[in-house]
């Protein structure tokens, strides 16, 4: 008996035999048109217990390629015949099918052998996904011997392909590729997931570093990236890129040293230091200053401004200025005039003064204070203030000098003698006052006074030789060149008197009289 096997490229082996038999059936001329070799039973009258029974298959790809098979006939001499059963003229023809054509469909539809040496290819087309079996019957054998078709049955196994994977949308949202934004002011950079297959899904952007002259602090230029893999595997990535602008504009300001004016009305009378200070926290490589230099002020001015103007790319700072003046020169002041030496009586009226300013002006008008004309030394101090609370002093030092007294001129003694006199006698005393080397004639210049005393015991006394008539009288006697003073004394006998000249500049001449 002559069998019939069913070879297919592509086929995987399955079933128990494995690929024993592979030997023998090359030598029979039964092989696949593929590649691989079918095996079919080795039967000869009998089942051939030799041989198991395999099961063949082929396994296709749902829209992949055709699958491939072949048929060819194996002699067995299983029925006595040695050789080849299809000789001469006969013929057999074979029908050849799916068992479900909604998976697979195998062409051609029927064949005929006219010999042993005929092979059949197949084309086997997948078409929906499962298992189909392909087999082979006889439609007519015009030879008297018999064939075996079940050798060549397989089996078409079709795998649907996954479904295709589709790459995921990715987009980033918050910020726009070249767009700016104030620092402090940027948006939150979201990764957003649109995927077909997984779920869509959001989540932080990976923030590069801010690049630029100024990005050490946070102003320049920033990447925000994004990359995203989906279960099937497909990444995608993308980025965007903007700019983060200082929106923070400079502050300037200043301090003084000394903060507050050591003057008045506003001026500095010692050396003053300006120090100024510009903040730009942002974006310092943009920092542009005009002014702003600092300064100490040691030199007399009038109110000078100073001002520090600053901007950056934020643009520019409120302006700022400072006006300061310093005047630290007193005024310069003198006397009108210069008393020097006098005599009582005779001493200049009180000096004036002059005083001017060469920056801040004066205050006021300059005074004087000290002025006397009492006997003594005495100093004049003039005084002038400018409007910077400068204050210039000056003095001046003079002298008033004492009269000169000469007298009680006789009869009257001086030196602690005790006159005596009768009392109700009248005594003339007699005296020169003298201004420096000017005679003092105005007897209104002179007082006295006469004042009861204790008589003091063991005093040298002396008689006044001579007395004169009339009351008591003051007098200047211009042709004596001499005051004289006509003292009516009292009539106590007894009693003890002290006789005083007193003249207008605090001088005196006194003498001590007893009444008998």
């Amino acid at each position: 008996m002559d069998n019939l096997l069913g070879i297919g490229s592509g086929a995987r082996r399955q079933g128990r035999g494995g690929f024993r038999a592979a030997a023998a059936l090359a030598a029979a001329g039964l092989v696949l048109a593929g590649g691989g070799i079918a095996f079919a039973d080795d039967i000869h009258n009998t089942l051939d217990s030799s041989v198991d029974t395999d099961a063949e298959v082929l396994a296709l790809n749902l829209g992949g390629a055709q699958g491939f098979a072949s048929l060819a006939l194996w002699t067995t001499d299983g029925d006595g015949k040695r050789g080849c059963n299809l000789t001469g003229s006969n013929t057999l023809t074979l029908k050849i099918e799916s068992t479900n054509t909604s998976v697979a469909t195998v062409s051609p539809a029927t064949t005929t052998f006219t010999s042993c040496g005929f092979t059949q290819p197949l084309s086997v087309t997948a078409v929906g996904a499962g298992s189909a079996n392909v087999t082979v019957s006889i439609i007519s054998n015009t030879t008297p011997y018999s064939f075996s078709t079940a050798p060549a049955a397989f089996r078409v196994d079709v795998v649907a392909p996954a479904p295709a994977n589709t790459a995921p949308e990715l987009s980033i949202s918050g910020v726009a590729n070249g767009a700016s934004y104030a620092k402090g002011a940027v948006p939150a950079a979201m990764c957003e997931v649109a995927d077909t297959e997984d779920e869509s899904s959001s989540f932080p952007a990976t923030l590069g570093a801010v690049s630029g002259p100024d990005g050490a602090y946070g102003v320049g230029t920033q990447e925000a990236s994004c990359s995203y893999t989906d279960g099937g595997g497909i990444t995608v990535a993308s980025s965007v890129t903007y700019v983060i602008t200082d929106a923070t504009a400079p502050a300037v300001s200043y301090t003084l040293s000394p903060a507050t004016p050591d003057g008045a009305n506003g001026w500095y009378k010692n050396a003053v230091t300006l120090d100024w200070t510009v903040t730009e926290d942002d974006s310092p490589s943009t920092l542009v200053l005009a002014g702003c230099d600092d300064r100490t002020i040691s030199e007399d001015q009038v109110a000078t401004e100073y001002s520090c103007a600053a901007s950056s790319s934020a643009g520019p700072a409120d302006p700022v200025a400072v006006s300061l003046k310093k005047d630290g020169a007193e005024p310069e002041l003198g006397f009108t005039s210069d008393l020097g030496v006098s005599y009582f009586g005779s001493t200049p009226a009180e000096p004036g003064c002059t005083a001017r300013d060469h920056l801040s002006g004066l205050a006021g008008p300059c005074t004087v204070s000290g002025y006397s004309t009492s006997t003594g030394k005495h100093t004049l101090t003039a005084t002038a203030t400018d409007l910077a609370g400068n204050t210039a002093t000056i003095t001046q030092d003079y002298e008033v000098k004492a009269w000169t007294l000469k007298g009680f001129y006789q009869p009257v003694d001086m030196s602690g003698v005790l006159n005596t006199v009768k009392g109700g006698s009248t005594v003339p005393a007699k005296f020169e006052v003298f201004a420096g080397d000017r005679e003092i004639t105005d007897p209104g210049t002179l007082a006295f006074s006469a004042a009861k005393i204790q008589c003091a015991n063991g005093a040298v006394e002396d008689a006044i030789e001579m007395v004169v008539a009339g009351n008591t009288a003051l007098r200047y006697d211009t042709t004596a060149g001499q005051f004289v003073y006509n003292w009516k004394t009292p009539t106590l006998a007894g009693s003890c008197y002290q006789l005083t000249m007193k003249a207008a500049d605090g001088s005196l001449i006194s003498a001590s009289f007893k009444l008998k």
